[in-house]
This record gives structure tokens, sequence and C-alpha cells, in this order.
């Protein structure tokens, strides 16, 4: 996998310096997450961070939000894990980069894949939690080709299967090495103000995504004990705010590809027409449930752009299971995940009479549900034009 394990040296971030006067395009798409789904409530130790929109964690550790219009557990600025202003806007994110093997992070997808040779920045502030256990200092950030993930709540390795022999196969499980890391020896230890973690290096194309956290183990962390801290949280918690991904050899205006559109939506399809059936290719929920994932984020904005192009076009959301389990409970869960992604477009400002939503359950495959591959397909969002 493109991008993974690579060599380290000449990578890791440098002492902050102070930035340039030149303007670049943000990669990022809600760098310091002021717009959401809605206000954070409470800090679930096992909870999926949905609710910011395009950010979303990789892996079983429950990254946390806090906005000013926050519970009081998430609230701006003292919140139930600390205190602190943001570094920009009115939010940020929170997460365990631990002394210990639990580990939380952080993971977006940029506004477009970097292309070879494109020299790209990148910065973002953390500051600690002064309940935190201690500090650690290599926080950086891992550029990938693909969207990575794993059901593990400690140190995100990446796993592939090695052949030993004829019929003989073994998981290997390596550290990834990302492209920016602080530097061991700067301790990232303030805790009434932000600190600034940043690097460059040069592309080799095709890097989407972004993954920030510890990639270190616990030895490997440069952990320090600083005696103003309470100890209180298991571990180094870590306030993160405005995350800037730019590329700083790239023509102005740096934006031509960057503005999320339908063209994914008419690649087979060269006009509209009512009747029309469209599988929304990325949509994703929590399993076995109708909570609807960040990670559909970008998928989301085509449609909405969509929405955007035909202001008469009235459409029905469909959603459909695989073939396994009853008939009425995947109706159930199809018509939820259905209406779930109603609810959402509703929120960006569509008007709900130019929306429906209906759940097919497993009535309606569109492969064989006796391989995985089929049911794979079958499990789909679907949009229907009603009229135009």
């Amino acid at each position: 996998m493109a991008g993974l394990l690579m060599s380290a040296i000449g990578l890791q971030a440098q002492q902050p310096a102070a930035p340039d006067t030149a303007q670049h395009t943000n990669l990022v798409y809600n760098g310091s997450f002021e717009e959401y789904r809605s206000c954070p409530k409470r800090i679930d130790a096992v909870g999926v961070l949905s609710i910011v929109d395009c950010w979303y964690q990789p892996t079983r550790g429950s990254a946390d939000y806090y906005n000013v219009c926050g519970s009081k557990e998430c609230g701006v600025p003292v919140n139930k894990l600390g205190k602190q202003t943001p570094h920009d806007g009115d939010a940020y994110c929170g997460i365990y980069c631990s002394r210990n093997d639990y580990r939380e992070y952080l993971q977006t997808r940029l506004r477009r894949k970097l292309r070879k040779g494109d020299s790209i920045r990148l910065t973002f502030y953390v500051s600690l939690s002064e309940e935190s256990t201690g500090a650690v200092s290599t926080l950086g950030a891992l550029f990938t080709n693909d969207r990575i993930s794993d059901t593990v709540r400690t140190l995100f390795l990446y796993k592939e299967h090695e052949r030993l022999a004829e019929g003989v196969y073994q998981t290997v499980a390596r550290p990834y090495v990302p492209q920016i890391v602080n530097p061991a020896d700067r301790h990232l230890e303030n805790t009434r103000d932000w600190e600034c973690v940043t690097g460059t290096f040069v592309a080799d194309g095709g890097e989407q995504y972004i993954t920030i956290g510890n990639f270190n183990t616990a030895e490997r962390s440069g952990y320090t004990d600083p005696d103003s801290l309470t100890q209180l949280l298991p571990g180094a918690y870590y306030y993160i705010d405005d995350v800037r991904v730019e590329c700083l050899n790239c023509p102005p205006p740096e934006a031509d590809d960057l503005n999320v559109d339908s063209t994914y939506l008419t690649e087979s399809q060269p006009s509209f027409s009512v009747g029309g059936t469209f599988v929304l290719k990325e949509i994703f929920f929590e399993f076995d449930k109708s909570t609807l994932l960040q990670q559909s984020f970008f998928e989301l904005m085509r449609l909405l752009a969509l929405l955007d192009m035909y202001p008469q076009m009235c459409i029905e959301i469909g959603g459909h299971t695989d073939g396994k389990g009853s008939d009425s409970y995947n109706k159930r869960l199809s018509e939820s995940r259905a209406r779930a992604v109603v609810d959402y477009l509703v929120s960006k400002g569509v008007d709900p009479d130019r929306l429906q939503f209906k759940g097919y359950g497993k009535s309606v495959p569109v492969a064989s549900n006796d391989t995985d591959e089929g049911r794979a397909l079958n499990r789909r969002v679907e949009f229907k034009i009603l009229s135009m």
C-alpha cells in the first residue's frame, strides 16, 4: 500500500517556524471543526465521532468533540476533561495520545488527491489537558492513498498477510510511519496555550486521507510527567485544533478540483430523468444501526450539490440490506437508514417537501446473497428521481 511504510528520514517536523505570508488553499475541509451536525452532549468512552462534519475516528478509540454550544461535559472553554479556549473559532476535538497502549486518532479526507511532487506543509495545534497523567512528544500525521481503519483501541498498526509456505499465512503488524512527526525531544507539555505541530514533505501522488495521532509505542513517545498536571486522566490527553494542509508549490488558484460536485453521478448517465435510480457509493453507518458516519461526508456533499444544481428535483432515498436477518428487521433497519440520510439533507437546508424515504429491506437485491461481495453490493443506499 503506497505511502504507508516509508522511511521517515528527513520528514520529521522541525521546531515550528514563523508562518510565511503567502496564502495557500487549505486542503482540509472543516480544519477548525466549526461545522457540525448537532451540538455535542457527552463524552462517551466507547462512542463514535459522528457529529462534526467530515471528521471521524478510524479505530474504536473514541475521539471527542467540544463546542461552545455543547453540554457541560463537552463545552468550551470548560469541559469534563479540562479547560481551553479554541485556537480558532468556537470548537476543537480531543484525543488520548497516552503513555500506555490506549490510543485515539482523528481522520479526514482531503479536498483533492495530492499530486506527485506536491510540496505539502501540515500544521495543527495541540494543547495538553491539565487533567492528564503525563505528556508525550510524538504527535504526528499520516497521509495515505486509501482510507485506513481498524477495530482496535490501541496503537494503530499496519496489518498484512504474509505467505510462509504453501497454504500457510500469518498476519504481520507493523507500525505506520507518519510523514510528519513532532520531534521526540520537543515535549508537548503546555496546558495554558496552544503548541504548533508542523512539517513538510513531498507527495508520492495519490494521498487523499490524513490521520492524526501518536503512532509511536509508549516507550518511544517521549513521555514526561510535568508537576503541573492533576493526573486525573489515565494518560496524555490533547485538544486538537486548526488543521491545515497546504501545497507550497502549486500554482494559483489551487482550487480547480477542490469543489465537491456531482460529476461522479453522471459518469455513466449523461443526463437525469424521472425514474432514474443512482447508488450513493460511499454511505456508511454504524454496524447494525442507522447512525450515519462522517465517512459519508463527501458523498452527501455531492448529493447536496446535485440538488442545488436541479432546484426542482424531488427524490426518494431508498435503503437496502443484504439477505441476512428477518424481513421485518431488515425493513426497519433500511427505512431508518434512509430516514437518516433525509434528516441530514434537511439539516443542510434542503426543503423536506423535495425528499421522501423508503426502506426496501432485502427485497430488491442487485447481486447474489451467497457471497460476501454480493452481500456488500446489496447493502446500499440509492436515490430515485421522482420529479424534475
